[in-house]
């Protein structure tokens, strides 16, 4: 029997467009790809984080996460008269986000001042990601203020995504051994 070949590729894009979940074509620079650009990002970021994970529930956190942000850009990357069609986020995955970051907050001492990224591997991809869920999160407020979205949910969980990043970072940091070091340098 032959075997079927499929390719990695499809052309559409050669000309600088690309399609939306339903009809129509956009420029690969417009807010919609530009916001599913970043999630993906984001989710690449977090992917990271989990394979380098010290801690179990980091790992689990992040699965469920990154599987949330799957089904949110499914959403976002459809026209507003399919949106509807692939929303998944609602209040109960903000929810879910706001009780797992205080959950993690109660066994983490919370930092008093800025602090820099890099004390742990997984702790600075959950750093990268958070800061690549900030700019996801802006082009999301975009395409809302714009009314070309109209899940809230979906800005809304990005925003308490970043916090949980930044928890996560504190536990991957204290499960390397390592001490988050602050940003400003206490020597005289």
């Amino acid at each position: 029997m032959g075997r079927m070949s499929a390719s990695f590729y499809t052309k559409t894009g050669d000309d600088g467009y690309t399609g939306l979940l339903g009809a129509g074509r956009v420029p690969k620079y417009h807010p919609r790809p530009a916001a599913c650009g970043s999630i993906d990002e984001a989710t690449a970021a977090l992917g990271i984080a989990r394979a380098f994970a010290r801690s179990p529930r980091t790992a689990e956190i992040l699965t469920r996460v990154q599987r949330d942000l799957y089904s949110l850009m499914a959403e976002v990357a459809a026209t507003p008269e399919n949106a509807a069609r692939f929303r998944v986020i609602a209040a109960s995955h903000v929810e879910w986000l706001e009780q797992e970051t205080d959950s993690l907050a109660e066994g983490l001492p919370m930092p008093k001042e800025f602090i820099l990224p890099g004390d742990s591997q997984a702790g600075a991809f959950l750093s990268l990601g958070r800061a690549i869920v900030r700019r996801a999160e802006r082009e999301v407020a975009r395409l809302l203020h714009m009314g070309d979205l109209e899940n809230e949910a979906i800005l809304r969980y990005l925003n308490r995504l970043s916090s949980l990043c930044f928890a996560l970072e504190l536990l991957e940091n204290r499960a390397a051994g390592k001490d988050t070091t602050l940003a400003k340098d206490s020597a005289p």
